[in-house]
C-alpha cells in the first residue's frame, strides 16, 4: 500500500488538515480535494471512489471527511484498515468533529498522522502506542528535572542543618540565663542594630526572622516597630494558605483528613517518597539507577500500555576521580531499546559493557550529576506488569454496590514499598463501609477518595483484598490509581562494577535503585 495523503475536508472540498506523505504541490492536493465532492454520488453508500489516476478512501462524519488519497494499485482491504485508526485519531484529540476544533488540535492530528504513516506505508501502531508517541516525551528535561531535585534537596538539607544548629544556640542560650540570639554566623540572617551618637534610635525597617524546630520547616515572619512588639497570625486565619505554601516549597504535609482504621487497628498512614540515599553514606564516585513505570490497563484487565523509563546517572565529588569506566551486566532477554550518552564510548559499551568517555583522557565532570545510559521497554502482555488489580463491583437493587478489589503479585521477586491503591467513590461524602481488608485504609472525604494502603508488598502476602460497600453504580470506581516505589528493578540491568581507566584498579563507589511509578491506572 501507498498511501499519498490523509486529509480532514468539509463537505465542500475545502482541506482543513491535510497531511503529504509524499512529494506533492499544495495546488496538486486542493484540486484532488476540490473534485472529491462532486466523485460521490447521491445515495451511494460506497466508502470509496476511483478516478484515472488515484482513488479516494473515505469515512463522513456530521460535517466532515476523512480523506485518504492512495494509488489504484494499493490494497483496498489496507485501506480500510488505515482510514478505520485515522477515524479513531481524530476523536482523540477532537472533542467534537467540526471545523473548530480541528483547526485547535491541528498540530495534534497531524503529530499523530505521522504515527500512522511513514513515507507513504503504515506503520504497525494502535491508537495507545500513537497516545504515548505524541506526549514527547524527552529525555534531556528529565536529566534536567533529575539535576534541579538533587540540588533542591541538597538546598533543603543544609537550610534544616542551619536552622538545627540555630535552634541548639538558641536553647543554650536559655539554659545558661543569657539574652535570646535570633541568628548566628552561620548563615541564617540576625538583626543588628548600631546606637547613634546622640543615642537617638533610629528608623528600622521590617527584617525577616527565620525560626524553626527541629522538623519543621523554617518560617519567615517579618518584625514590625512599634510596642506591639512582633505580630503573629491568628490561629485558623491563614493556615490554608500556610499548608499551601508548605506544599508549593515541596514539604510533606500531613492530611488533616480523619482516617479510618482497618481490619488490624493500625492507623493508615500519609504516603511518603521514596529519599535517595544519604549524602554520608555517599562514595566519591555515585550511582544512580532509576526507572519510572507506566501503566495503563482497561477495567477488563487487558494492558492497553506498559512502558518503563530507564536510566544511569553518575556523579563524582572530584575530577581526580572522574576518569573511570562503570561495569554494567545486562541479563535482560526483551527486547529493550538502549542509547548511551553521545560522549559515551559505544563500541567500548558494546563490546565490553563499559561506560566510559570516547575521550579517556577526559574525566567526568565533577559536583554534578549526569545521565550515561538509558532504556525504554513497552508492552502489552499482561504477565508483565508488576502488579494486578481486579475490581469486582456489584449493584445491589437498593441502590447501593458491594465492591471487592483485589491485587496479584506477580512478579514475586519484587518487593514493593509504599504501596497506595486509590478507588474514586461516588459524590456526595458518603463513608464506605469496610467489611473486609488486607491492610489499612483511609477515606478522603474531600476527595471522595478510599486510600488502600500496604506498607510493603512482597512474596509473604502476594495477594490480598478488600471489600465495601457504598451507594453507587458499577462504573463509579473507575479509574483506580496505584502507587508504590522499590529497590527492584523491572530490567535486569545492574551496575557491577567501577574501574579506574589509567590503570584499571577497582574503585570505590556506592550505588542506589530506585523504581518509581509515573502514572499507574486503571481505566
Amino acid at each position: 500500500m501507498v498511501l499519498l495523503a490523509a486529509s480532514i475536508c468539509t463537505k465542500a472540498g475545502k482541506p482543513l488538515v491535510s497531511r503529504q506523505f509524499v512529494e506533492m504541490t499544495r495546488s496538486r492536493i486542493e484540486g484532488l480535494l476540490a473534485a472529491f465532492p462532486k466523485l460521490i454520488g447521491a445515495g451511494k453508500q460506497h466508502t470509496f471512489v476511483e478516478t484515472e489516476s488515484v482513488r479516494y478512501v473515505y469515512q463522513p462524519f456530521d460535517k466532515l471527511y476523512m480523506v485518504l488519497l492512495t494509488t489504484k494499485t494499493s490494497n483496498i482491504l489496507e485501506d480500510l484498515e488505515t482510514l478505520r485508526l485515522f477515524s479513531r485519531v481524530i476523536p482523540e484529540y477532537c472533542k467534537s468533529v467540526d471545523e473548530k476544533e480541528v483547526f485547535q488540535h491541528a498540530f495534534e492530528l497531524l503529530s499523530a498522522f505521522d504515527e500512522v504513516v511513514a513515507l507513504g506505508y503504515k506503520e504497525n501502531v494502535n491508537l495507545a502506542q500513537i497516545r504515548t508517541f505524541t506526549e514527547m516525551d524527552s529525555h534531556d528535561e528529565r536529566v534536567h528535572d533529575a539535576m534541579r531535585q538533587t540540588q533542591e534537596r541538597e538546598a533543603k538539607d543544609r537550610m534544616k542543618q542551619k536552622a538545627k544548629e540555630f535552634e541548639m544556640q538558641r536553647r543554650a542560650q536559655q539554659r545558661m540565663g543569657g539574652p535570646k540570639t535570633y541568628g548566628s554566623s552561620s548563615g541564617i540572617s540576625s538583626n543588628m542594630y548600631s546606637s547613634s551618637s546622640n543615642d537617638t534610635k533610629p528608623d528600622i525597617t521590617p527584617t525577616p526572622v527565620t525560626y524553626s524546630s527541629n522538623n519543621s520547616p523554617s518560617i519567615t515572619r517579618p518584625i514590625t516597630s512599634g510596642k506591639g512588639g512582633m505580630v503573629l497570625s491568628k490561629k485558623g486565619k491563614n493556615v490554608d494558605a500556610f499548608v499551601d505554601q508548605l506544599k508549593s516549597e515541596g514539604e510533606v504535609v500531613a492530611n488533616t483528613v480523619p482516617v479510618t482504621t482497618g481490619a488490624g487497628g493500625s492507623t493508615g498512614k500519609t504516603k511518603t517518597p521514596s529519599v535517595s540515599l544519604p549524602e554520608t553514606q555517599k562514595e566519591d564516585v555515585h550511582l544512580k539507577q532509576e526507572e519510572k513505570l507506566i501503566v495503563r490497563c482497561g477495567r477488563t484487565g487487558g494492558v492497553e500500555a506498559l512502558e518503563v523509563h530507564g536510566m544511569i546517572m553518575l556523579r563524582v565529588k572530584s575530577i581526580e576521580n572522574g576518569r573511570i569506566a562503570v561495569t554494567v551486566n545486562n541479563k535482560e532477554s526483551r527486547n529493550i531499546q538502549l542509547q548511551t550518552h553521545p560522549n559515551i564510548d559505544k563500541k567500548l559499551f558494546t563490546s565490553e559493557s563499559l561506560i566510559g568517555l570516547k575521550n579517556s583522557e577526559q574525566p567526568f565532570p565533577a559536583n554534578q550529576e549526569v545521565g550515561v545510559l538509558k532504556w525504554r521497554y513497552t508492552s502489552t502482555d499482561v504477565n508483565e506488569i508488576p502488579l494486578t488489580i481486579n475490581c469486582w463491583p456489584n449493584e445491589t437493587p437498593n441502590g447501593g454496590c458491594e465492591v471487592n478489589i483485589e491485587y496479584e503479585l506477580q512478579n514475586t521477586d519484587m518487593i514493593l514499598k509504599d504501596v497506595q491503591i486509590s478507588i474514586p467513590l461516588p459524590g456526595g461524602g458518603q463513608t464506605p463501609v469496610i467489611g473486609k481488608i488486607d491492610g489499612d485504609y483511609q477515606f478522603d472525604s474531600r476527595k471522595t477518595t478510599l486510600i488502600w494502603s500496604l506498607p510493603v508488598i512482597d512474596q509473604s502476602n502476594s495477594d490480598g483484598s478488600i471489600e465495601f460497600s457504598v451507594r453507587g453504580k458499577a462504573g463509579d470506581f473507575f479509574p483506580i490509581q496505584v502507587d508504590f516505589n522499590s529497590e527492584t528493578p523491572f530490567c535486569d540491568i545492574k551496575i557491577t562494577g567501577v574501574r579506574s581507566v589509567v590503570n584499571r584498579a577497582p574503585v570505590s563507589y556506592s550505588n542506589e535503585t530506585n523504581l518509581i511509578v509515573d502514572k499507574y491506572e486503571y481505566v
